[in-house]
């Protein structure tokens, strides 16, 4: 709790994966994503409830035993197309069933293993202390990478991705800087989230990330993982 305000953080960890069997079993440094998550999340006094989404039995069995409360994902919502609101939708409500309401809810991918306890501590005083509706963590991209300079393949042919530039030569110079989310946090306001019905909010504040880290989803992730973690 931070002043007065209800967290819970929640932990989305289905069983299935098409990159990686049991991705969010795998083990750095002899300790599962599952385990290193919950380890952080430990060290978040603000924190009021840890919760975890899943439909495996593994990861409830492992889960259970690092505390977590169990909300069973049912099948519907546990494929790889499923958004990420259709997540925390479905957790929020059943918590609501058991009189269990929040006021913000930190959202953290096991997949993410590497994380700053202050940089998360410093977000969520920021987003309750001027009451902004969410906080995504974001990585700068290089300008090389720049949405205008994006390219692809239409009728077998290269096309500029965003044409409302035309053709016209855009300098280095010339770019804003653009930022992709890299999933190791997200903080919520619960109210707004329902509200809306999405986590793209209006009031979003930016957490840009300057440390290495990584977003675990194929095995060559996971090896620069194992790397960057010891």
């Amino acid at each position: 709790m931070f002043k007065k305000k209800k967290i819970l953080c929640l932990v989305p960890a289905r069983g299935g994966s098409k990159g990686i069997k049991n991705k969010n079993l795998q083990k750095l440094s002899k300790k599962s994503l599952i385990e290193i998550t919950s380890n952080f999340i430990n060290k978040i006094k603000y924190i009021d409830k840890k919760i975890i989404s899943t439909d495996s039995q593994k990861i409830k069995e492992v889960s259970k035993k690092l505390g977590f409360e169990i909300i069973n994902r049912p099948k519907i919502i546990s494929g790889d197309r499923v958004s990420d609101y259709q997540v925390i939708k479905h957790a929020l409500t059943v918590l609501k069933k058991k009189n269990l309401v929040f006021d913000y809810l930190i959202y953290l991918q096991p997949t993410s293993p590497i994380r700053r306890k202050k940089d998360l501590i410093k977000n969520i005083k920021t987003v309750i202390s001027n009451n902004f509706d969410s906080c995504w963590s974001v990585s700068k991209i290089d300008k090389k990478f720049h949405p205008l300079k994006i390219l692809n393949i239409r009728n077998k042919y290269l096309k500029l991705y965003n044409n409302n530039h035309g053709r016209k030569i855009i300098a280095r110079q010339q770019l804003n800087d653009s930022y992709v989310r890299n999933g190791i946090f997200y903080i919520f306001k619960c109210k707004s989230l329902l509200k809306y019905k999405t986590i793209y909010l209006k009031k979003c504040l930016p957490a840009i990330t300057k440390y290495n880290h990584i977003n675990i989803d194929t095995k060559e992730d996971l090896l620069i993982a194992k790397k960057l973690y010891n």
